[in-house]
């Protein structure tokens, strides 16, 4: 197996991008690094393609690995054949390999077996191979044996049919044949276990789609609704058409035992090919779904991370309750927590007077400019409380609601207790979420990324998979922007490329013992943090107090040497850098190549060199759009058919889009209602975090629904 030309076909890419890839993964190199760093080799490939050829690259070793192991076993048993080792060699899939060598695994005790150990194996032959022109009852006398508990010819004939429905049901050419037409051409039936429950799963209780259209959030639905007990799920599939398809493969033209062949085939799909292959299938398009929902969560993920920071704002944070009371923390400009407490606006207490007087002093004494709101339980009635004491403020002030998925896991995990330990549960979640606004991703990396609420179905997930490819996702994200290395969490800090849990740690305490760190190669002096580590973290951390410029920019610390030389070449100089003076480098330059192959890099790390010089710490989610700020309140009984509102992107489906609008309930936005062209997933024009217009087209208040276009 060629994997090399495997990917390169698969990815579009040329033989040595691929090579040089697999080279740079092999050599422990981290995926940000290898975007970042080495696009001379990779061709510039971004993050994303090279997660993915990674991912890829595995699967086929592992597929190579599968059929060694295979290869190894027949040929141990003597089974090894040049037709068997000629299919292992064509077979693209595990499954494939898997049913290559389904008839030689060593079984559990079956019909088949126990006949085989009565002496029938013979009988079985002489069907299969339908050469001799007997009456197989009168054969099949032969085959009585006392002893071995044969007892009559039909007993004899039953073991030997039984012996031959297994082989059918394990030729890989066969199942080939069955999955491949109950894919194209077979459905996904589903009904209610009890009509009359009524359940969130009631489009399903008489339900009926094609295999190969259904879609994956129907996939993940109906599991779960199979699951929780609500369905019944079963493939359905034409099952003259595969009896004709596996009858063309086994029967012969003329054969003297057409019609027991033919009871054999069908004993033999029903029994053996159909359930296994129905669990293959199921199995199959679960897994499809859950990729393509893993997909879709991830690029939420990303979008959302990568929101752009309130920076250099006091706010003020509320965690909304009713009964114990809302949690408030007010947090610096740096996010550290200066007083915390509880007010109680909202119903039983309602001491709405008391919470006024309380938030206003708060407001005066830390000059806070703006308050962030929780989403969760009586959020409405805390925007309402936050809304009419805005009025009576003499600050100007504003607000944003903030989603608080996961906020109550971090201030009950382990991490929060270690950063707020004299601090009530509660009140830590408070401050994250005041944090959340100041910086999402620094605080946001403090949470499991499945408990961060952008995807649909992740708890029905492959748990691995789906955290693989999160951690991947945050990991991107914390490198693109980079991380100053004397202020980020060890959360944070294990993120980096290089940095596992264990070093990041081991930063955070040399920081505190000794200090802020003044230049990167200080990092060497870490324990546990060597010389390829420091090679993979190295440009992604910042440092503003270094007396080396470049030591706060992306510029990684192997080219410094070539970025020094090119501000030298362009009149620059390091004062101007630290003064963010550099501008214009490309009008002085002139070819680019030339330059690099003077300055000894390639071009790519010239351009990367260039943006990062002109731009030191610049934070790409600048660019990001910002969070809506509020300064009314609207209800769900306020929205009118018709009415056109600014709302966030809060979530993305496959079906649409959730849009905060101001009124505590996210609207839907259907694909349909998106836009006018045709699209496949609404990820082809929006994304978390955008802003948007939208229109009201219906409000249900019994059923907390909006629906809203963007049509108009």
């Amino acid at each position: 197996m060629d994997i090399v030309k495997i990917l390169q076909q698969e990815f579009s890419v040329n033989k040595t991008q691929i090579e040089n890839t697999i080279k740079l993964i092999d050599e422990g190199n981290t995926i940000p690094f290898i975007a970042r760093y080495r696009k001379e080799l990779t061709g510039s490939l971004d993050d994303q393609v090279l997660r993915s050829i990674s991912e890829r690259l595995t699967y086929l070793r592992n597929l190579e690995e599968k059929k060694k192991q295979i290869e190894e076993s027949l040929l141990e048993q003597g089974n090894l054949t040049d037709e068997i080792k000629k299919a292992l060699d064509n077979a693209v899939t595990i499954t494939e390999a898997d049913d290559i060598y389904r008839p030689f695994r060593p079984k559990r005790k079956t019909r088949a077996s126990v006949a085989k150990e009565k002496g029938l194996g013979k009988l079985a032959d002489v069907i299969l191979a339908q050469k001799e022109k007997i009456d197989i009852y009168k054969y099949a006398q032969k085959f009585i044996n006392e002893e071995k508990g044969v007892l009559s010819a039909e007993e004899a004939l039953q073991g030997a049919m039984d012996i031959v429905a297994e082989d059918i049901s394990d030729n890989a050419q066969i199942r080939k044949t069955i999955r491949n037409e109950i894919f194209k051409n077979g459905s996904i039936i589903t009904k209610a276990v009890d009509e009359n429950t009524k359940s969130v799963y009631e489009m399903y209780y008489d339900y009926s789609e094609n295999i190969k259209k259904i879609a994956p959030h129907r996939v993940l639905a109906v599991n779960r609704g199979e699951k929780e007990g609500f369905l019944t799920v079963k493939v359905e599939c034409d099952n003259e058409k595969i009896f004709l398809l596996v009858s063309k493969d086994v029967i012969d033209k003329n054969s003297p035992f057409e019609e027991l062949l033919g009871e054999i085939i069908k004993d033999s799909i029903k029994r053996l090919i159909l359930p296994s292959v129905e669990r293959e299938i199921r199995n199959e398009i679960t897994e499809t779904a859950e990729e393509k929902a893993i997909d879709v969560f991830g690029k939420n993920l990303k979008q959302l991370l990568m929101q752009p920071p309130i920076k250099d704002k006091t706010v003020l944070a509320i965690d909304p309750a009713y009964r114990t009371g809302c949690k408030t923390a007010v947090v610096d400009k740096t996010g550290k927590p200066l007083e915390t407490c509880v007010i109680y606006p909202t119903p039983p207490q309602n001491k709405v007077e008391e919470a006024k007087k309380k938030v206003i002093s708060l407001i005066d004494k830390y000059d806070v400019d703006v308050i962030s709101i929780g989403n969760g339980t009586a959020s409405r009635e805390t925007e309402g409380f936050v809304a009419e004491l805005i009025k009576e403020c003499e600050k100007n002030v504003s607000y944003v609601i903030v989603n608080e998925a996961g906020a109550s896991v971090y201030s009950a995990s382990k991490l929060g207790a270690e950063e707020f330990p004299d601090y009530d549960v509660s009140l830590r979640s408070a401050v994250s979420i005041g944090r959340r606004l100041q910086d999402p991703l620094a605080e946001l990396v403090k949470i499991d990324p499945e408990s961060i609420g952008v995807g649909q179905y992740q708890h029905d997930m492959n748990k691995k998979r789906l955290s693989e490819t999160l951690k991947g996702v945050v990991e991107d994200c914390v490198n693109k922007v980079g991380v100053d290395l004397n202020t980020a969490s060890a959360p944070l800090l294990s993120y980096v490329a290089g940095i596992s849990p264990v070093v990041s740690k081991n930063i955070v305490s040399y920081r505190e013992e000794k200090g802020k760190f003044l230049s990167r190669k200080e990092l060497l002096n870490v324990s546990k943090l060597g010389p390829k580590a420091f090679e993979q973290c190295a440009g992604f951390l910042r440092i503003s107090e270094s007396k080396e410029a470049f030591d706060n920019t992306g510029v990684h610390p192997e080219s410094y040497k070539a970025a020094q030389e090119l501000l030298k070449i362009t009149g620059f100089t390091k004062d101007d850098l630290k003064n963010k003076n550099v501008k214009g480098i490309k009008n002085k330059i002139g070819n680019m190549e030339e330059t690099a192959k003077t300055l000894g890099i390639g071009v790519y790390t010239l351009e990367d060199i260039i943006n990062d010089i002109e731009k030191p710490g610049r934070d790409p989610r600048d660019d990001m759009p910002k969070p809506v700020l509020r300064t009314d309140v609207l209800e769900m009984t306020d929205l009118k058919e018709g009415m056109v509102l600014k709302g966030t992107v809060r979530n993305v489906i496959d079906f649409g889009v959730f849009v905060d609008i101001g009124v505590h309930q996210d609207g839907l936005v259907h694909i349909s209602q998106i836009t006018d062209k045709f699209i496949k997933h609404p990820l082809e024009v929006l994304k978390v975090g955008d802003i948007v217009d939208v229109k009201v087209l219906s409000v249900d208040i019994e059923k907390k629904r909006i629906s809203l276009t963007m049509r108009f």
